[in-house]
């Protein structure tokens, strides 16, 4: 399985595993899934980080070099396609991060992990529930 990991769900695997459900750590512990990463995710640590809403013990710069090679991830690239689906998703909310993963698990044929009940939903888009 190919799995795109939410930001909450790529952070609570390397700050808060026990956060995660018993299923979830399972797959992304399990060698035959990939783990995919979009780099929204780390523009939304970098958004949180910058108002205080995640506290890292070291520079964040360095934080996310040493967390993108500890686990072997996939980079999402964001291509034009990408970019024109976010307009069709339907979503309860315009969360621009929301819409981008959401809109990435569709054209990549990913599966979204996450913990968020509004994406859970999304038409056309695979999605492991953290529960």
């Amino acid at each position: 399985m190919k799995l795109l990991l939410d930001t909450h769900i790529w952070l609570w695997s390397l700050l808060e595993p026990t956060k995660l459900s018993r299923r979830v750590l399972r797959e992304l512990e399990s060698k035959k899934n990939e783990l995919w990463l979009s780099p929204i995710s780390i523009w939304e640590l970098l958004i949180l980080h910058e108002r205080g809403r995640v506290v890292l013990k070291e520079n964040i710069v360095t934080w996310v070099g040493k967390a993108t090679t500890t686990v072997p991830l996939h980079e999402a690239p964001i291509t034009h396609e990408i970019a024109l689906e976010t307009r069709t998703i339907r979503l309860p909310h315009q969360h621009p991060a929301d819409r981008f993963l959401s809109a990435t698990a569709k054209v990549f044929e990913l599966t979204l992990v996450t913990a968020d009940e509004r994406l859970m939903g999304v038409k056309d888009c695979k999605v492991l529930a953290n529960r």
